[in-house]
């Protein structure tokens, strides 16, 4: 995967930098936002067709994204809120980028690199929904090549060579082929879990039943949750 060979060559300029933010104090959500932001000018950059610009652009976010998790460690500041807001925030990042490439093919008129960048836009969303579904029904659900490194690392070589077009082709169906991919494993993934689940005597509780409505008498506790979703905290690979 992208993800481990960036890591293992960018390892030691990434330590480097982290140990440097991490001297300053700076709060790692407050990198996470600025990965955001970041994007967020991207996307204004391709509404207005400044694609080598808006790359550039891009690369610092993704920066931002390699450093925040960094910085958490050299910290001790990693929490499972803070996995939880970088994966929402990628998410909205992934979507505005997207926004701003269609934006600018609908106003130019090019109506098929628009459609590009919805079916895109449409996988970019899909493909990570589609990982943390099946994480939640088959643990360590993980196929497919398009998860999130691979995307932006294909958005910005398109954005700074100029050649949008090209990459959105390769966009709107790797992700979508990869959707499709996570959807057949977990298929048959949950077909041998199925039988399982079905031979089981516990009583079913409805919303209205009475046992529904009885406290439970070992309510979690915040270190079972972590390591029941330990994909949620900074150290952990985030959901592509």
């Amino acid at each position: 995967m992208l993800t481990r060979s960036l890591g293992r060559y960018l390892q030691w300029p990434l330590d480097r930098i982290a140990a440097l933010l991490s001297a300053t104090g700076v709060p790692p959500n407050l990198i996470t936002w600025s990965a955001l932001v970041l994007n967020l000018w991207a996307a204004i950059l391709f509404a207005n067709g400044r694609f080598p610009t808006g790359g550039g652009v891009m690369a610092l976010a993704g920066l931002c994204d390699l450093l925040d998790g960094r910085v958490a460690r050299r910290q001790n500041r990693v929490s499972l809120f803070g996995g939880f807001l970088e994966s929402i925030l990628d998410r909205y990042a992934d979507l505005i980028l997207f926004l701003g490439l269609l934006v600018y093919y609908s106003h130019v008129n090019r109506f098929t690199e628009a459609m590009l960048a919805a079916a895109s836009m449409a996988g970019a969303v899909m493909v990570s929904y589609a990982k943390a579904r099946a994480e939640s029904l088959v643990p360590g659900e993980n196929v497919g090549f398009w998860e999130r490194p691979e995307r932006l690392v294909l958005l910005i070589l398109g954005a700074v060579t100029n050649r949008v077009h090209l990459a959105l082709w390769i966009l709107a169906i790797g992700p979508n082929v990869t959707v499709v991919h996570r959807i057949l494993h977990t298929w048959k993934q949950t077909k041998h879990l199925a039988p399982q689940a079905s031979t089981t005597n516990h009583p079913v509780s409805t919303p209205d039943s009475p046992e529904s409505r009885l406290p439970s008498s070992t309510p979690p506790r915040p270190t079972d949750l972590a390591g029941a979703r330990p994909y949620l905290t900074r150290s952990a690979r985030r959901g592509g």
